[in-house]
């Protein structure tokens, strides 16, 4: 049975009238709060980018035999490796080659 998700109400606070902390004794002012929101939504999500340093790695899926998605788990395993750089190690060769 799945546990039900607490819902959590709060109500609007004046950050610049109403005084609040936060764990280190630092007051919480409205401008600190919206400069720690914005900081919050600029944090890129997920694992580091391929492309580059704030931008986004492109996927490609594709549909494989179970036999083949076994044998990629397995080889990446024994070359302590993801399956992923393996597909892309074996895209880049094959893309030189062609």
């Amino acid at each position: 049975m799945k546990k039900a998700k607490k819902k959590i109400t709060a109500r609007y606070i004046d950050l610049d009238k109403e005084i609040i902390f936060d764990k280190s004794g630092s007051r919480i002012t409205e401008s600190r709060a919206r400069s720690i929101s914005q900081e919050v939504l600029n944090e890129v999500v997920g694992r580091p980018s391929l492309t580059g340093a704030g931008k986004e790695s492109p996927e490609i899926k594709a549909r494989v035999p179970l036999k083949l998605k076994k044998s990629l788990l397995l080889e990446a395993k024994r070359q302590g490796k993801t399956s992923s750089e393996l597909i892309r190690e074996a895209l880049e060769k094959f893309l030189r080659s062609a």
